[in-house]
């Protein structure tokens, strides 16, 4: 069953990027590897552009309701059928699917895994051997660079820091939980996406901060539009 699975994965998803990256590189003036994998990375987010506008408007959506909700958790910890039952009916006035942002983030982990294969074992092939893997003739894509995972960092930070609430804190208080996590979320990710990607192959990193850069943009106009 995992063999059939695996050969469905790379029939449905790998190859068809893998030759699409190959297809890029060989029509774009000047065969520049590089340009080839920020063209795969836009088509793939232009793709999956409906699921990650949806995702987006269910995360903000749970942000919304979340003052709501923690009234309702002070107000009835003392019942657990009574909380449960006005949870419920917050996410019914809002038509809110608590779920949803979790079920179009799954929809999407299948492509991005196949993504990081091409990026990852797809530049080790016997088909790209005689090819440049490099970048504007600067940067080897088959081995880590610290600019790029650096500006993928920053680039991280900044697209975590758009979708997160602002908080305001009170004056003489302490933060609580949800402030305490927001603040290690802001920070960390963009730090292990550094350590990660300075130990993979560069054309990882180029994916990374082009994949960072378009939802930067489109975080923005999602967001202004829903404001």
């Amino acid at each position: 069953m995992f063999e059939s699975i695996a050969y469905l994965f790379d029939l449905l998803l790998y190859q068809p990027l893998f030759n699409a990256l190959v297809l890029f590189y060989k029509y774009i003036p000047g065969h520049d590897f590089g340009a080839a994998v920020i063209l795969l990375t836009l088509l793939i987010r232009i793709i999956l552009l409906p699921v990650a506008s949806k995702s987006l408007k269910s995360q903000k959506a749970m942000q919304k309701i979340q003052p709501a909700l923690q009234e309702i958790q002070k107000k009835y910890k003392n019942d657990k059928e009574r909380l449960t039952k006005e949870t419920l009916e917050v996410y019914r006035k809002e038509k809110i699917n608590p779920f949803s942002g979790l079920f179009l983030g799954l929809v999407q982990l299948p492509v991005l895994i196949a993504l990081y294969g091409v990026f990852w074992k797809g530049i080790k092939a016997p088909e790209l051997s005689l090819i440049s893997l490099s970048f504007l003739g600067l940067i080897d894509l088959s081995k880590p660079n610290i600019v790029l995972a650096v500006l993928a960092g920053i680039l991280q930070y900044f697209q975590t820091k758009m979708i997160l609430p602002k908080v305001v804190k009170k004056k003489g208080s302490d933060p609580d939980m949800a402030q305490m996590m927001q603040a290690q979320m802001t920070y960390f990710m963009p730090v292990f996406t550094v350590i990660i990607l300075f130990t993979l192959p560069s054309a990882i990193g180029l994916y990374w901060t082009a994949s960072g850069i378009f939802s930067i943009v489109h975080q923005y106009f999602i967001l202004k539009k829903q404001n």
